[in-house]
């Protein structure tokens, strides 16, 4: 399946894919953790204001995966990390380490402690995985009439979130 990244259908089909693989919940069944992530405003790819998703885990078991308002992230995160779209990018197509370029400060720990992010870093790779069952399209793939749909797209289901 395809999706484009920073989109609900994106963290809906990595939920599904992630409750219906025994390996990811078998991999993860030592943590239990509230991690989000910061994507932050990149206007050249459509991301007018920053978007916030997260996780929930409870020993290996996703018990959410969705986009947060800032209020929802400050009152259930333990740990948000915050790098921008070009970042994630690089993480997330497995080009660079999450944990590698967490320690080389190219992913910014915003809530949380070090030791608590350096807890859940073995797990990572997992969850990386999780995110990337589905064929990825970034929005500097698109086309710009692609570019513009996502653009008004992610302006309709932020609002409709309340994001």
């Amino acid at each position: 399946m395809d999706c484009i990244y920073c989109t609900p259908e994106w963290l809906e089909e990595s939920a599904r894919i992630y409750q219906t693989t025994p390996r990811f919940q078998q991999t993860m069944k030592r943590l239990s953790a509230r991690a989000f992530f910061r994507i932050t405003t990149e206007p050249e790819w459509g991301i007018e204001r920053d978007f916030i998703f997260g996780g929930i885990i409870t020993k290996g078991e996703l018990i959410e995966l969705g986009f947060y308002s800032e209020a929802q992230a400050v009152e259930k995160a333990e740990l948000i990390f915050t790098a921008s779209p070009k970042q994630w990018k690089l993480v997330l197509r497995k080009e660079h380490k999450f944990i590698t370029d967490f320690l080389l400060g190219r992913i910014k720990l915003e809530k949380g402690s070090v030791a608590a992010a350096m807890g859940i870093a073995p797990y990572a790779d997992t969850f990386i995985d999780a995110l990337t069952q589905v064929n990825l399209r970034f929005q500097d793939e698109l086309s710009l009439q692609q570019l513009n749909e996502y653009r008004e797209y992610a302006s309709q289901f932020s609002a409709k979130l309340g994001l």
